[in-house]
């Protein structure tokens, strides 16, 4: 592996460390190294915080050694003012003249700005280490803000026979497929994304609570498509602990509700999944994880929606029920979780 490579490596490994953590921020990571040796790094843990940069360069103890580093950074240093000042100006700052970028800032408030900002001011600049790969890691980042929508994610469980519920059920609680660790699983993908998406007959069938409970970490804003607001108030969908908003048909009559219950009125005549992805972008939502059920989940895949599908298939088979949704991807991965397999999918434009 080249040696520039091999820093931004790092980088990507350690900004990884803010997944789920840093929005509306993208995951950095930062390398500093002297004499081939890394003397100082850091990565963003979360919007308010230090930045990448500023947490490596605080690290070097001899701060002499700055000016005769390379700093290696996953993503183009900013240039503006937001919750901190821009790291660009404190690259400049520290004499730092050798810079060494993954891939350049999609976000308009920066795309290219600090990288002319510190050519500008002297610096040796190299764009593009490992860009592919810089891009991958903050996928949700730049699909907001080069695509106007959330990272759309789909996500079900299977039978090996291809269902994905039976057809009838005597309790309002969902009739598992995966096992226990799959399920847990789920849970932290929660933790890492911002919005969690299901629809009417989910809730009716389900009662989903939607939130984290077999991991650590931030219970996602929940989504719930309820055209006629059919969803009963006493279901967890409306207990208030979490944001939740509601997509109704525009003739709906809005109830009186909590102030972290929201409603959002759509055309139910029109193209939904687009609306949906519209409205999200305007709650500044980055990515969502769409758990509902087939016809919901379906809608996405016919309107061409969604970057990437997670299937379980667990080890049951059920006989008759409710086919699964029907799709082609490119398989990017295969692993068992004990009896079941977890294949994830990339949509192909």
């Amino acid at each position: 592996m080249k040696i520039k490579e091999k820093y931004i490596n790092r980088c990507i490994e350690i900004a990884g460390n803010g997944l789920g953590t840093t929005y509306p921020n993208p995951m950095v990571g930062a390398v500093i190294v002297h004499d081939n040796l890394i003397i100082g790094e850091g990565w963003h843990r979360k919007a308010g915080e230090p930045h990448a940069e500023v947490l490596a360069i605080n690290a070097v103890i001899n701060q002499e050694l700055l000016s005769k580093s390379t700093i290696y950074v996953s993503l183009e240093p900013c240039s503006h003012f937001g919750k901190t000042p821009p790291c660009a100006d404190l690259i400049i700052e520290k004499g730092i003249k050798k810079v060494v970028i993954g891939s350049v800032d999609p976000n308009e408030k920066v795309a290219g700005r600090g990288i002319k900002k510190l050519i500008e001011a002297g610096c040796q600049v190299s764009v593009g280490v490992l860009e592919n790969e810089c891009t991958q890691l903050n996928k949700r980042f730049f699909t907001f803000h080069l695509k106007k929508r959330p990272y759309i994610i789909l996500k079900w469980a299977e039978s090996v026979d291809a269902f994905i519920a039976p057809l009838h059920k005597n309790e309002n609680r969902p009739a598992w497929i995966s096992n226990p660790q799959s399920r847990q699983l789920v849970h932290k993908w929660r933790t890492e994304e911002q919005a969690v998406l299901v629809g009417t007959q989910t809730v009716l069938s389900d009662n989903p609570k939607l939130n984290v409970r077999d991991w650590t970490g931030n219970s996602p804003v929940r989504i719930v498509i309820d055209r006629n607001l059919r969803t009963p108030k006493n279901l967890s969908v409306w207990d208030g602990s979490q944001q939740t908003i509601f997509m109704v048909d525009k003739t709906s009559v809005l109830p009186c509700f909590s102030s972290n219950i929201h409603f959002e009125s759509i055309d139910f005549l029109e193209n939904v999944p687009t609306q949906i992805a519209v409205i999200l972008y305007k709650y500044q939502l980055q990515s969502v994880i769409i758990e509902g059920g087939r016809k919901t989940l379906q809608s996405f895949i016919d309107a061409g929606l969604w970057d990437e599908a997670r299937v379980f298939t667990g080890n049951i088979k059920l006989g008759e029920g409710i086919f699964a949704p029907q799709f082609s991807g490119k398989l990017n991965s295969e692993e068992c979780i004990k009896e079941d397999r977890l294949k994830i999918y990339t949509h192909e434009d």
